[in-house]
Order: structure tokens, then sequence, then C-alpha cells
């Protein structure tokens, strides 16, 4: 199963992050950047089904709740009602899922290119990428990552001569080493670290997309269920754990954040519950409306006849 994950995700994410980074010259952050970007943009057409989706089963909320009054703790049968219901509006319990399974393995695809810059961006031989990071394994006393062989590839060069490639690639943003870990510690002013911007700013994405999209979320759907609770942890979670990966894998989410959240802020816009339940009446009245004139056009010919 790893193998065809490898070939049909990691490998093609890797391709394309390969591509972007020779395309600006190996700056290292800009590929990551452009890659979040590319994929996002070509993942709004799941984006738009998740969301016509959600909006077409809040848009059937009040029938919901008049089944609910109807058959009251039958729940099999209120469940049996409830189904019908949606195949007579066309609506699919699993369609706002089913483009969440997709995006996952590609997120995770994203994830293994941008954490695995020897095997991505340099295409080096399973074999070199094992023995560098064994090697850099001794020299820190703890399991190494790929980004961890790249931050001590000067001290790795001699026993793994492949290594050289890498000055090919700039992995710097701003002065920040994107292959550096960043090591929390409550002494902030005495021993701060340039690299502690990264997960300040992957919290920092995070939060404020999370309240522009709830915002959004509330003013297009006041039906909406409330997420507050939802919207502090996960950019909590992600402050947390930015602070145990390299700097890079923290910098594509502060990346993903950006622009994942953007695009679903215009979506929320553009395919709001409001909109889609006036054009849908609007469609509704029109087709009576045409239907009453061709029932008075039928009764008028019948007269003249």
């Amino acid at each position: 199963m790893s193998n065809i994950f490898d070939l049909l995700i990691n490998r093609p994410m890797g391709w394309i992050l390969n591509q972007l980074s020779n395309l600006v010259g190996g700056n290292f952050a800009l590929a990551v950047f452009l890659f979040t970007l590319l994929i996002n943009i070509l993942l709004i057409p799941l984006s738009i089904k998740t969301q016509k989706s959600s909006a077409k089963q809040a848009m059937l909320r009040p029938k919901l709740e008049l089944l609910k009054k109807k058959y009251g703790n039958d729940r099999l049968k209120y469940n049996e009602e409830m189904q019908k219901l949606y195949a007579q509006e066309g609506v699919s319990l699993s369609g706002g899922c089913l483009p969440l399974f997709i995006r996952l393995p590609i997120m995770m695809g994203i994830y293994y290119a941008v954490n695995n810059p020897l095997s991505t961006l340099l295409n080096l031989p399973a074999e070199v990428v094992t023995n560098a990071k064994e090697l850099c394994t001794q020299l820190i006393d703890r399991a190494a990552r790929e980004l961890d062989v790249v931050y001590h590839a000067n001290e790795l060069i001699d026993k793994v001569p492949e290594l050289k490639a890498l000055e090919n690639i700039n992995f710097n943003l701003f002065g920040i080493n994107l292959t550096q870990t960043p090591e929390f510690s409550l002494n902030i002013f005495g021993e701060f670290q340039l690299i502690w911007i990264i997960p300040l700013l992957s919290f920092a994405t995070a939060m404020l997309t999370s309240v522009v999209s709830m915002s959004v979320q509330k003013s297009t759907n006041p039906d909406a269920p409330s997420l507050k609770g939802m919207m502090l942890t996960m950019p909590v979670i992600s402050l947390i754990i930015a602070f145990s990966v390299p700097g890079a894998v923290g910098f594509y989410w502060a990346c993903s954040n950006l622009i994942a959240g953007t695009i679903q802020v215009i979506l929320q816009y553009v395919y709001n519950v409001n909109k889609i339940i006036a054009t849908t009446q609007a469609q509704t009245v029109l087709k009576r409306y045409e239907t009453e004139q061709m029932k008075i056009k039928r009764v008028q010919n019948g007269e003249q006849s």
C-alpha cells in the first residue's frame, strides 16, 4: 500500500516541487509557496463541490426540523424519511466528504515533498538518503529527518559527497534557515531564535483564516453551527507542532493557511446558503410562471378553435 501511495502521490508531488524549484533558481521558500498555490488552485473544483454540498444540506434544515417534530423519538423512521428527502432533493450525504478524502492524500503528498528535499528536490538514490540520515542521527543523537541532514550538510559532506548538490538550493527565507528545527524556551528574550518566527507565523495565519472564515460563514449562513472552540484549538495545535518540526514544514503550513483559507472565504461568499436558496426559489417561481403561461395558452388556443 505504501509503495502505491509513493508512486501515485509522493513521487508526482516531489516532481512538481522539483520543477518549481528549478524554475525559481533553487529558491526553496518560493518553490514551496508556488507549489502550495498551484495545488490549491487545482483543488478548487473539489472545494466548490464541498461548499455546494454544504449549502444544499443547509437548505434542507427546515424540512429536517419538520421531520423531527413529526416522528419525535422514532429515530428509525426519522432516518428513513431523511434518506428519502435527500434522494428527492438530489443531495448526497457523502457529497461533502468525498472531496475531503481526495484532498487528504494530496495534502499528505505535499507534506512529504516539502519534508524530504533530498528525495524530491535532489532526487538522490534511496540508499544515499538512508546513509545520510543514519550519519546525521549519530551526529544529533536522535532520529534524523532529511531536513536535518540538509541543516548539518557541511558536517556530513565529506562522508556523503552527493550532498554537494545542495549548493544549488537556497533554504533561507529573509535570513531564516528553513531546515532548522525551532527549540522553544521560556527565556523568550534571552534565548530567542529567528526561526521562532515560522511557528508564530503558522499560528497567526491559522488564527486569521479561522476568524475570517467563521465571520464570513456567519454572515452568509447565520444558522451554521458555531465552531469557536475549533477556531482556537487548531491554531494552538499548529503552533505546538511547528515547534517540533523543521521550519520548512511550518512555512508550508503558513502558506497553506493563507492560500487555502483565502480560497475558502471566496467560495463561502460565492456559494453561500442564502444566495443558493434565493436562486433556487427564483427558479421555482419562474418554472411555475412558465407552467401557468403554458396552461393559459392552451386554454386560449382551445377557445379560438
